[in-house]
């Protein structure tokens, strides 16, 4: 039985998953933090612990392997017992037990728990689909010493107030090119033939267009009916492929899972602005968490379950 599966599981939706007679896993949210050392910016996340106090069966772990693999409640509690005899069997004799996107355990010297965890998998799901960022460096005197080079060549009426603003550069820089070509009077001159060129091209192109526009008005024909069934898609659990800023990048996504024969789609924008784009929908938890495994295991292993009615709307 793969313990670690179910707890990584549960943990995307409970703050304590508890493994009865050993301990419980705890999860505790975190603000996002930068690092003024390294410039990185980290989102925020839940952070997980261990507490070996909390042993109590409430249920919960047994309940979901009952539900997942279809055996009786009794059953599941006997599993998780036997998987935890062998658990402190293996820790009693010094080694170490991992569980895989949670953490290592082991013992001390004292025989207490030593629990490490491991940052593999953000447990957090409103910041599913933001990674780590490392923003360069801004060197803002670098700008500022440029422009003070160009001015003591080109008297530019540049106050400090707009020197901030990038266009001025670009003005300083085009004032530069032009004295090195022949003067000031002679670049702008060219430059007022290439716009007077420029107007009477898009003077002609307008009229072509207007042209085009009012032949393709008086000859429209009436298309056929077409009677197109779609399947919609139902059900308020969702297996999450990712989570996009930018809403294009979503159908490149999509068209890459419909050819790997997944129903996918969009489900809409989270609060942080993110385009979600799912594997597919299911009505039942059963059926999406069947899916969620296939893909962790031959597609996505950062692949997680959602679970929400997209006919509600937020308040």
């Amino acid at each position: 039985m793969q313990l670690e599966t179910y707890i990584s599981d549960l943990l995307y939706r409970y703050e304590c998953v508890t493994i009865p007679e050993f301990g419980a896993f705890l999860t505790q949210r975190t603000s996002a933090t930068i690092d003024d050392a390294t410039n990185s910016f980290y989102p925020p996340k839940k952070t997980v612990s261990f507490n070996e106090q909390i042993q109590k069966n409430d249920g919960l772990l047994a309940h979901y392997i009952a539900d997942v693999e279809k055996i009786p409640f009794e059953v599941a509690n006997e599993k998780i017992a036997k998987r935890v005899n062998s658990i402190k069997s293996y820790l009693t004799q010094g080694e170490t037990i991992t569980f895989k996107n949670i953490g290592d355990i082991t013992f001390n010297s004292e025989g207490k728990i030593l629990f490490e965890p491991v940052y593999q998998l953000n447990y957090l799901t409103d910041s599913f689909g933001l990674s780590q960022l490392v923003s360069p460096k801004v060197s803002r005197e670098v700008y500022k010493t440029e422009v003070e080079a160009i001015e003591k060549v080109i008297p530019l009426t540049i106050t400090p107030e707009k020197r901030k603003s990038k266009p001025y550069f670009k003005y300083a820089a085009v004032a530069l090119i032009a004295l090195t070509l022949g003067g000031l009077v002679s670049s702008k001159y060219y430059i007022d033939q290439i716009e007077q060129h420029n107007q009477i091209a898009q003077d002609q192109a307008t009229q072509q267009l207007e042209a085009k526009i009012e032949q393709a008005t008086f000859n429209l024909n009436p298309l056929p009916a077409i009677t197109l069934n779609v399947t919609k898609q139902s059900g308020n659990y969702h297996v999450v492929a990712g989570a996009f800023r930018v809403e294009d990048n979503c159908e490149s996504i999509i068209s890459q899972l419909k050819e790997q024969g997944y129903n996918a789609r969009t489900i809409g924008v989270n609060k942080y602005g993110l385009h979600e784009v799912v594997y597919g929908s299911y009505e039942t938890g059963e059926e999406a968490l069947k899916v969620l495994r296939d893909v962790r295991n031959y597609h996505n292993e950062d692949a997680w379950l959602l679970v929400k009615d997209l006919n509600v709307t937020a308040e």
